[in-house]
């Protein structure tokens, strides 16, 4: 397929730049194959599912992943900025970094300035190790393990996606926003946005009805707001990320499935992560490591049933995943009806809820 497939207009005062309040207010798109469209919100939820259905949720924790810094060479200063993308080691990141021609390896990156009054154990000091293609470079950081992720917690802003940085600064408030309330799992630079309408009592409601939840983790790195660049889809390759399904959770998701329940995945990661995770006969197996999967029309389902998620970019990777899930046709038709209808778009913005194509 091509690139122009997935294309259409979106006003811009459609983006949000704020989430709802509370949380499961937020509108939801209810999408169904062969039925009409509803108009819903997010705390409907309980009622459009059954008792032994399972919403599977992604419980990564996003860290404050933008760090501001000074690229240090001989009497030579410059301003950089890195945008943490997926953790190597311990100490070892790699970073989208701008201005990405001014480094070259080897170059020290001080992310905490010597006038700064913080103790040297939460200075961010780095090394680039190797330098990519697209501003991508490899940082090799004096502290390690919880020593580093407590710097970076002191020192970095979250990374708010583009769209929503282009418009307004990050705040104090996008901590708590920009976070799910079940997240535990450090690692993300990116939040699983669907995620963020639930509430602790919208979560206990779907309990008292019977719907089970599980936790898996998929650490989303920055290479999810990277545009496709290449009009052929057989062309483009993601930018791998780690992922663990446990055993007892696998175990538990697919005794649900051969009782009758259904997998909702919460977000366009858990579904990735489980596919990526299912042998050919949709038997889900533990899993740790990393994962590159594409989703386009075509691919043939092996778990999920059901996909709760926002309203996604026009020709992103994640508008071809759903429109795979239900229909490039029903997806547009859908996108053009929660665009005529007032919905907000994208991290902050309103829900669907699709159920799979036949």
């Amino acid at each position: 397929m091509q690139l122009a497939d997935f294309d259409f207009h979106l006003p811009d005062d459609r983006i949000a730049l704020r989430p709802a309040s509370p949380r499961d207010s937020a509108r939801l798109l209810l999408v169904e194959p062969g039925q009409a469209l509803k108009d819903l919100h997010v705390r409907d939820l309980p009622g459009l599912l059954r008792a032994g259905d399972v919403l599977v949720v992604n419980d990564t924790r996003v860290i404050p992943a933008r760090l501001k810094g000074v690229r240090e060479r001989e009497d030579s200063r410059v301003a950089v900025e890195a945008t943490l993308h997926r953790q190597l080691s311990g100490h070892v990141w790699t970073a989208f970094m701008r201005p990405g021609k001014r480094l070259a390896p080897g170059d020290r990156i001080a992310f905490a300035e010597a006038s700064d009054r913080a103790c040297a154990l939460t200075r961010l000091d780095a090394t680039v190790r190797e330098k990519g293609e697209g501003g991508e470079v490899t940082l090799a950081f004096d502290l390690s393990g919880p020593d580093l992720m407590a710097a970076i917690a002191e020192r970095g802003a979250m990374p708010l996606p583009p769209y929503i940085a282009a418009k307004r600064t990050e705040d104090e408030q996008d901590r708590t926003d920009y976070q799910t309330v079940y997240a535990a799992e450090d690692g993300s630079v990116a939040a699983p946005t669907a995620g963020l309408h639930f509430t602790p009592q919208l979560l206990t409601r779907l309990q008292d009805a019977g719907v089970g939840l599980e936790r898996v983790t998929l650490h989303v790195g920055a290479g999810t707001f990277l545009p496709v660049k290449t009009d052929d889809l057989a062309e483009h390759r993601m930018h791998p990320e780690w992922g663990e399904v446990d055993a007892a959770t696998a175990e538990r998701l697919n005794a649900a499935r051969a009782a009758g329940g259904r997998i909702v995945c919460v977000g366009t990661t858990s579904l990735r992560l489980l596919e990526s995770a299912a042998a050919e006969d949709g038997v889900i197996q533990p899993f740790a490591g990393e994962t590159a999967i594409f989703i386009t029309p075509g691919y043939r389902f092996r778990v999920a049933d059901g996909l709760m998620t926002n309203f996604h970019l026009p020709k992103s990777t994640l508008f071809m995943l759903v429109s795979a899930f239900a229909g490039l046709k029903t997806m547009r038709a859908a996108y053009a009806h929660a665009i005529a209808a007032g919905y907000r778009f994208y991290s902050y913005g309103d829900a669907s809820l699709l159920w799979r194509a036949a």
